[in-house]
């Protein structure tokens, strides 16, 4: 469900998986309007429906909306699952965190006791943020172009195990000394929107750099990362990987992420 949601490419990817394990079902991208959004989930257990998935701009009023909620959508203040159980509750989990720590450890990403530097402060860094204290990393640092966003994820999300600062933007780029991945969490090089510029030059050689971007699925800051040597991880990992959960709930079966999936799906980006 979304508003618009006809550009989402999890139908394609969820009907990959219906065909690839022979499972009777189907799985549809439904235009809900904002106004519409209470109506239409409080009536999902009268259509049958095992749940949706909730995309923009549904995932933060849906908080309000289900009657149980998963510590992840609590954290990241957002669902983008509802799954319906056998007495009709809904259940509304995040299964964006879970995406983003299984695109990062299936790439090799594993927490070596370096800082991880995030750019932004939104919902994705927010998700970010809960799979990394969920990874065990001890330092994080955020910047945002609006300061007190970043300022006030940094005292939410400390913990005496993970310290967590805010820096400001245009020291940013100066302060990656010790960082072990970079990631940007924006929609900054997506395209249709602006270059994300931000140099690397300050970044450890051994360092990973992660986009949660994936169109295009290489954006300028990947490209930036290679030239220099970097490991680079791509966004569209976190979306094939974000929705297993989903598939799971709906049709019982957990999926393999796959690099026949990844060009199955990248093919409905053309």
């Amino acid at each position: 469900m979304g508003w618009p949601v006809g550009h989402s490419l999890s139908p394609r990817l969820h009907g990959y998986w219906l065909q690839h394990y022979h499972i009777a079902g189907t799985y549809e991208a439904l235009p809900v309007p904002p106004s519409e959004l209470a109506s239409t989930l409080k009536g999902l257990p009268k259509q049958g429906l095992r749940g949706v998935n909730l995309t923009v701009p549904h995932k933060e009023a849906a908080c309000a909306l289900v009657d149980h909620l998963d510590s992840a959508a609590k954290h990241i203040g957002a669902v983008n699952l509802v799954v319906v159980d056998a007495q009709g509750q809904l259940h509304g989990r995040n299964t964006d965190a879970y995406g983003f720590m299984q695109n990062l450890m299936t790439s090799g990403y594993h927490s070596k006791g370096g800082a991880v530097f995030i750019i932004g402060a939104g919902g994705a860094a927010r998700a970010a943020i809960v799979g990394l204290l969920h990874m065990g990393v001890g330092e994080i640092r955020l910047t945002n172009r609006t300061p007190e966003r970043a300022e006030k994820l940094a005292h939410e999300f400390s913990t005496p195990t993970c310290k967590i600062t805010a820096i400001p933007w245009e020291k940013a780029a100066s302060t990656l000394g010790e960082v072990e991945l970079l990631v940007n969490t924006t929609s900054l090089g997506m395209t249709g929107q602006p270059s994300l510029t931000f140099s690397l030059d300050a970044l450890p050689e051994a360092a990973m750099v992660n986009d949660i971007v994936y169109v295009p699925l290489e954006t300028d800051l990947l490209r930036q990362a290679r030239r220099r040597g970097h490991q680079t991880i791509d966004g569209l990992g976190m979306l094939l990987h974000q929705a297993r959960p989903s598939f799971e709930a709906f049709f019982g079966r957990d999926p393999e992420v796959t690099e026949e999936l990844r060009r199955f799906v990248l093919m409905g980006k053309e």
